[in-house]
């Protein structure tokens, strides 16, 4: 499965930008798709995840309430809907695939696969 993440771009500070996660390949059937950043200097982090039966979500905290995960399964591809967006959220954000549901979704290595990356840039 191959992973292709789109959306990002340079916004000002209060804008709204949505990432796609468009999976190919072989039938595209994970447990869990996420989302990551890595800022510069920063160290990877995990943004939000969902269950791609299920729906469900969850949130880091830095995020909760302005970012919205969503999945359409019939295209096979992840949205990232961010809002109200910061200069903080300035990162490279990534899109990546499990074939599970784990407890420790926020660990990169639960990913098998992974999007190139798109950059976001907030703009004060």
């Amino acid at each position: 499965v191959q992973l292709q993440a789109s959306g990002g771009g340079l916004v000002q500070a209060g804008d709204s930008l949505r990432l796609s996660c468009a999976a190919s390949g072989r039938t595209f059937s994970p447990g869990t798709v996420a989302w990551f950043r890595r800022a510069p200097g920063k160290e990877r982090e995990f943004v939000a995840r969902i269950g791609w039966i299920g729906g469900s979500t969850t949130y880091a905290d830095s995020v909760k309430d302005r970012f919205t995960i969503s999945r359409d399964d019939a295209k096979n591809t992840a949205f990232l809907q961010m809002n109200s967006l910061k200069p903080e959220d300035t990162a490279v954000y990534y899109c990546a695939a499990a074939l599970g549901v784990y407890s420790d979704y926020r660990n990169p290595g639960r990913y098998g696969s992974w999007g190139q990356g798109t950059q976001v840039t907030v703009s004060s």
